[in-house]
């Protein structure tokens, strides 16, 4: 590796415009073809093995209408006092539903006349169309248009929601994103305390996110992307892209101001900085991929999404960013905001201080440092698992207000039916007693007449729950259908029933979650360790890092219940009542969190063990390393934490909570962990943490952080 870094940042000094001229060329290439060629990204939770996908699949085998994507539209009169036992209301229900007949790609509308609520105010029109695969976002548009223009031009108020709005509604926009990226910018410019240092990692950053983002809808021709992986990416991949040419402009600035050729500084820079970015890139793509584990192929998608913007980020920091560095030269330092070497060697020295106080008294911190996790993620211990309805969208989504509507009409249940699928082709007879058992059940307060094929051999059932799709009582539900009735049922016919619908699929996706999460936990854990075991040649260091980046992660769950479930300060970021936890956001928030937080774990022991090396003294190379990493690496955390919580300003439940949380975890392992337990938890360790036996040693392979010209020799004394 050392060799290959040497050779490219070589390249890039010799040959700069042709570099950059090549990853501009990629850019517009991979922008090109994915404007012409690339296919439209598209939410898919099935998940093979899942009974709701099951049910899906026996529809679609059975060409059955409702194994299509649905609509349901809600219609109230626009007047106090209207009811629909008005002829002239009920006259436009028919007109409407006609109109949404009218559609492009729907099946069916089902009479709305037959679906009114006791009180006669609110009427339900079922619109069923293809199946996903055949759909696109403009049929989710020409509903939308629909629906605004019957509430406009008529005496109803129309709204709708459904599993079409899931599958194609693109997250709204929002200045947050922009936000964070000026705050990162302003970080930036403290930083270097100059206009051009501090443009290069945005410019290097923005140009390997666009390289990486366009080419998401080319990748869909290998595996299916959805829609949230492109939030997801954008939001890794600009905290990354920034975080990684950060570090190799500080290390090339440093080389500089102690004498060092341009040149000369751009080769070492890449070649130690450079080094590390690639490892501790390394360890963000090992983490998040290692979501395959999941077993959930949507889940995997996003992953392959993040870990490709990352390793272009990476491609980036030591391709790109020696070139642009090259054609700078000792412009680096132009347009100046402050003195930098003033303000850097304060900063320095006050770091090295705090190293220094928090080596003499490594117990106090080392245990408040984990008291304080704790209590933070002792809220973790309530949390729940689901998936946002409707209901906590905010009052200007029509999906928000058409739920309103059926629940103060129907009941919340009516936001979720089950659909129940069976396989009659060997036994007809099993649909009356079926029927009466689902409405016996606790649960359940209407189903809905059956659609019965017989000649297919299908019949697909409407169940009501009486509660809401997120409430825990609805999964409980399922549960009890699927476990206890069903089973008693087919115990005397010979059938196969299977339970569908968004609600019943969101259940089984938690329940896939809470079975394959501490598997996949272990999985990261262990991957992470073995990485860092070779490249810092230490056992207790990676088992350090791997209990400290758990305890981080865990304060960040308990801070995402403490705001979601509990709605501490919820109303700042713009909800509107409590929410579950996103079922595969624990997974997802895990294997990011966990590979931003080796970045500076990387960087951070790096140096401790280059000062080690040198010395042999531990608590010298502890504040020297602290000392030497803590202001860019709190300058990165900041700019990556500015970032995330500019997402927390969407609309998308999915990107706001993920966005808190990624937020939460990077602050508190930048300061918490990195800058008072690291340096704690190694002091009393004492040499012991660079132990490794002797016949491990030889066994693993040699990476190390450092080139062979420049590596110290290693210190032997006691």
């Amino acid at each position: 590796m050392s060799r290959l870094l040497n050779r490219l940042s070589r390249l890039a000094i010799r040959r700069p415009w042709v570099v950059i001229g090549v990853w501009l060329i990629v850019a517009i290439g991979v922008a090109s073809l994915s404007s012409g060629f690339g296919r439209e990204l598209k939410d898919d939770v099935t998940v093979p093995g899942l009974d709701s996908t099951q049910a899906v699949k026996m529809l679609e085998r059975f060409g059955s209408a409702d194994a299509g994507a649905t609509a349901q539209v809600a219609l109230a009169p626009d007047l106090a006092g209207v009811t629909f036992d008005d002829p002239s209301a009920r006259t436009e229900l028919a007109a409407v539903a006609a109109r949404l007949s009218s559609l492009p790609n729907v099946v069916a509308v089902s009479d709305p006349t037959t679906a009114i609520s006791p009180d006669g105010r609110v009427a339900l029109a079922q619109v069923q169309y293809l199946p996903v695969d055949r759909l696109e976002p403009a049929d989710l548009d020409r509903l939308k248009k629909t629906v605004r223009e019957a509430s406009a031009n008529g005496p109803l108020k129309v709204e709708a929601d459904g599993d079409l709005f899931f599958t194609f509604e693109q997250p709204s926009s929002s200045f947050g994103e922009l936000i964070g990226l000026l705050v990162a910018i302003a970080v930036l410019l403290a930083a270097f305390g100059s206009v051009v240092a501090a443009g290069v990692p945005i410019g290097t950053a923005v140009i390997g996110l666009a390289i990486g983002l366009s080419s998401l809808s080319l990748v869909t021709y290998l595996i299916d992307i959805p829609k949230a992986a492109v939030g997801m990416a954008a939001m890794v991949g600009l905290g990354t892209g920034i975080d990684y040419a950060l570090f190799v402009v500080t290390r090339h600035r440093e080389h500089l101001a102690a004498g060092l050729s341009v040149g000369e500084s751009i080769v070492r820079a890449t070649t130690t900085a450079g080094r590390a970015v690639v490892v501790a890139g390394g360890t963000v793509v090992v983490s998040i991929m290692g979501l395959a584990v999941a077993g959930l192929p949507f889940l995997t998608a996003v992953g392959v999404s993040i870990a490709l913007v990352v390793l272009v980020s990476v491609a980036a920091a030591i391709t790109l960013l020696p070139a642009i560095l090259a054609v700078l030269g000792h412009r680096i330092d132009r347009l100046r905001v402050h003195r930098r070497s003033a303000q850097g060697d304060t900063t320095q020295r006050r770091w090295n201080r705090w190293g220094h106080h928090v080596t003499r008294h490594p117990i106090p911190y080392a245990v408040g440092g984990v008291a304080v996790l704790l209590a933070m993620a002792a809220p973790t211990l309530a949390l729940r698992l689901g998936v946002p309805d409707s209901g906590t969208l905010p009052q200007s989504r029509t999906e928000r207000r058409a739920y309103d509507l059926v629940s103060g009409a129907f009941g919340a249940g009516s936001n979720g039916p089950l659909l129940i699928a069976v396989d009659i082709s060997r036994d007809t007879t099993i649909v009356e007693p079926l029927l009466a058992a689902i409405r016996a059940d606790r649960g359940i307060i209407a189903v809905q007449p059956p659609a019965l094929d017989a000649k297919a051999g299908v019949a697909a059932i409407v169940a009501i729950p009486s509660t809401a799709p997120q409430d825990e009582a609805t999964r409980a539900t399922i549960e009890r259908l699927r476990a206890t009735v069903f089973p008693n049922l087919l115990a005397t016919h010979d059938a196969e029933i299977h339970i569908g619908g968004q609600t019943a699929t969101f259940s089984d996706l938690s329940n896939r979650v809470q079975q394959r999460l501490p598997w996949f936990v272990l999985a990261v854990v262990v991957v992470s360790f073995i990485l860092l075991t070779v490249v810092f040649r230490s056992l207790l260091v990676p088992l350090k890092a791997a209990l400290l980046n758990l305890l981080s992660i865990g304060a960040s769950y308990g801070v995402l219940v403490m705001v979601f479930q509990w709605e501490w300060a919820g109303s700042l970021i713009g909800l509107e009542g409590p929410v579950p936890i996103i079922s595969f956001i624990p997974m997802l928030m895990f294997a990011i969190v966990f590979g931003l937080s080796m970045d500076y774990e990387v960087f951070l022991l790096s140096r401790i063990r280059e000062h080690h090396q040198l010395t042999g003294d531990n608590k010298a190379s502890i504040v020297q390393g602290l000392s030497s990493t803590a202001r860019v690496i709190t300058s990165a955390a900041l700019i990556m934490v500015s970032v995330f919580l500019g997402f927390v300003t969407a609309g998308d439940p999915i990107t706001k909570m993920l966005g808190l949380g990624l937020a939460t975890a990077i602050f508190v392992d930048a300061t918490i962990v990195r800058m008072v337990l690291v340096p704690a938890t190694m002091t009393l360790m004492g040499n012991a943490n660079w132990w490794l036996p002797r016949r491990l040693d030889r066994a693993l392979p040699h990476i190390s952080l450092e080139p062979a010209e420049q590596r110290p020799a290693t210190f032997t004394g006691r």
